[in-house]
């Protein structure tokens, strides 16, 4: 979902960092890249130990929240990456079916799907806490293809983070990398690197009309 449907991870880096910054860490920027793709509580987790356990976990959660929820809450709907929902209906067409498997909060997965009008385009979304193992483990891909029906060869996990791609491989599906190069991500495991949701689109029916 982050980094996939709508350009979040600056703004959530932006703002981690800045509240980093509060808390006195005077490191590099690149460690607390490592966020990214994590489950809130591994979050809260790595900003921890990066300031060496000198702030207590809760006091970084209600920050955190306070700052995201209330005092710099997204538009998620500003911040969609062009062609998304275009590409979602496109898709529908085809006859895909399409699953949101994300590390992000469940209520948050179906608010900002709300807020991009794109909700009733996706047959199942799961959030990383209402599974056994969050990323990088595979089992929400593996919930979403059973949910779904699905065989593995006729999966695709469509990621941006290293947690995620791994998670993706893990699951023994093809994995494809939306291609962004601003926060360090290894992405060289997936099985195939797109530009964007557009270009994924245009891959898929060319892979259909091959099979």
């Amino acid at each position: 979902m982050d980094g996939i449907l709508y350009d979040s991870e600056y703004y959530y880096m932006k703002g981690t960092i800045d509240q980093m910054r509060r808390y006195g860490y005077d490191g590099p920027e690149r460690p607390i890249y490592a966020i990214m793709g994590t489950s809130m509580d591994e979050t809260y987790q790595i900003l921890y130990d990066l300031l060496e356990g000198k702030v207590p976990l809760d006091v970084i959660r209600e920050n955190n929240e306070r700052y995201f929820n209330e005092e710099h809450p997204l538009n998620f709907k500003e911040i969609m990456f062009p062609g998304v929902k275009e590409e979602l209906i496109r898709m529908k067409e085809m006859g895909l079916k399409t699953a949101v498997c994300s590390s992000s909060p469940l209520p948050l997965i179906r608010a900002s799907l709300k807020e991009m009008e794109i909700e009733s385009l996706f047959d199942f979304a799961e959030s990383g806490d209402n599974v056994k193992n969050p990323k990088p483990a595979p089992d929400i891909y593996l919930l979403a293809q059973q949910e779904l029906g699905i065989a593995k060869n006729e999966c695709i996990v469509y990621e941006d983070s290293t947690l995620g791609i791994e998670a993706g491989k893990r699951a023994g599906i093809f994995t494809v990398a939306r291609e962004d190069r601003r926060f360090y991500q290894d992405q060289s495991h997936a099985d195939l690197t797109v530009k964007d949701i557009r270009s994924l689109t245009d891959w898929i029916r060319k892979e259909n009309s091959h099979a």
